[in-house]
């Protein structure tokens, strides 16, 4: 089971599977993230992130950085 603690959750405009598909190889590579989906289904759009090392600002950088949308999901 995951550490509850390395789960990082985000709103995102991230609205379809080509969108999720272009963003696969950069969150599929990089360090620190062990694991990663986005609810297409939901109406924000939920990113979901496991890492034990990287935090909700690096992620938000690293998703607007790609032209996206991206916030803390509190």
């Amino acid at each position: 089971m995951e550490n509850l603690d390395h789960i990082l959750l985000f709103i995102t405009d991230i609205k379809t599977e080509d969108c999720k598909t272009k963003l696969q190889a950069i969150l599929d590579n990089y360090d620190g993230i062990s694991k990663w989906n986005i609810a297409l289904d939901d109406q924000d759009f939920v990113l979901r992130i496991v890492s034990e090392t990287l935090n909700h600002q690096q992620i938000i950088e690293l998703i607007n950085n790609q032209g996206h949308f991206c916030c803390e999901l509190t």
